[in-house]
């Protein structure tokens, strides 16, 4: 028997890092995302001699160990070692359960999209498929959230956790206790389609390690400097902006709301930020983009260009200079799936 699953990676359109504690539980934070055709994937294959073997086919990296309730976590394919630890002493009355899990993901860590949030779902998914765990979305989501930010101690917020599991196009709302609300967005076909032409999304080769920028940005609220939470309460304002263009359909205000989200994000964190980032985007601008950001933490990772009319040919010519890569995509419907065969 095999169990599959898979979950969808996001971009962040607005608002991100206003989902992350302290400032969400203080301010309230608010998040506009939507889910593309790139994926995170993990197959389950019970096994009956004993064991647990952990393999992750993008990293080159795999585990083999007896089964036992709780794996160390040691720095080596932690995050399935996580949510495994969880599954166990939660669902299983701590008994060890013996097994081979494979997993993939279609960008790296630390590119921006979510990846490491996203396979934390996809690993759950699976196992709920294997056990029958009666588990709704919103559960996933907050229990993804709860292995990756207070079992294993990584920086971070909340969108992602719910991106993956829900799905589609969302207007999030974070308040304090963990408080999520996801409002599943009904956009018009032709303006998703439009979205979809005009946003570029370019690599720019390199992965960065989100947690350090995101502590540096808590650093920040903690500490009470007024420039950083200013500039969260914009990008916050940034997500309400954005919900209304997609709804409304005024696609020419994006890239404008997109560049006003990112002068204020570049205030949350020195590291967000680097001279060829900047080289990057003004390039962009140049050649005809109205307005860009990237997506996720920062520091690295993908950026998103929007590119009106038929600029995003010009945006493209232009930037292959720098080296990086495009990345087609669609925009999906639909978050966490699992199956078994």
């Amino acid at each position: 028997m095999l169990i599959r699953s898979c979950a969808p990676l996001r971009l962040g359109l607005a608002g991100g890092g206003t989902d992350v504690s302290p400032y969400s539980d203080i301010y309230g934070g608010a998040v506009l995302n939507a889910t593309i055709s790139m994926y995170a994937y993990a197959t389950i294959e019970p096994r009956n001699d004993g064991k647990i073997e952990i393999i992750s086919f993008d990293r080159n990296e795999s585990v083999l160990t007896d089964a036992i309730p709780e794996l160390e976590i040691d720095g080596k394919l932690d995050i399935i070692k996580g949510v495994y630890n969880r599954i166990a002493r939660d669902f299983n009355k701590s008994n060890p359960l013996s097994f081979t899990i494979c997993t993939y993901a279609d960008a790296p860590a630390g590119s921006g999209l979510g990846t490491s949030s996203t396979l934390v779902v996809a690993v759950i998914g699976a196992f709920a498929e294997w056990l029958g765990l009666p588990l709704g979305e919103y559960d996933i989501a907050h229990l993804a959230f709860e292995i990756e930010r207070i079992d294993l101690n990584q920086a971070g917020g909340k969108q992602d956790q719910y991106a993956a599991t829900f799905g589609g196009f969302n207007f999030m709302e974070f308040y304090d206790n963990h408080k999520v609300i996801v409002n599943p967005l009904r956009i018009k076909r032709e303006i998703i389609d439009e979205l979809q032409f005009n946003l570029v999304l370019y690599y720019t080769g390199t992965s960065r390690l989100s947690s350090k920028i995101i502590e540096a940005q808590v650093k920040s609220v903690e500490a009470g400097k007024n420039k950083s939470i200013e500039a969260m309460h914009k990008l916050k304002e940034q997500a309400i902006l954005m919900k209304e263009a997609i709804l409304k359909g005024k696609l020419d205000e994006i890239g404008e709301i997109l560049h006003f989200g990112w002068q204020y994000k570049k205030q949350m964190a020195d590291s967000i930020t680097n001279p060829v980032i900047d080289e990057i985007y003004e390039e962009a601008l140049r050649a005809g983009a109205t307005g860009g950001k990237i997506s996720g933490a920062g520091g690295g990772g993908f950026i998103m260009f929007y590119c009106p009319k038929n600029t995003r040919y010009r945006v493209i010519e232009a930037l292959k200079k720098f080296g990086g890569e495009f990345r087609r995509y669609q925009f999906t419907k639909y978050g966490l799936n699992t199956w078994r065969l």
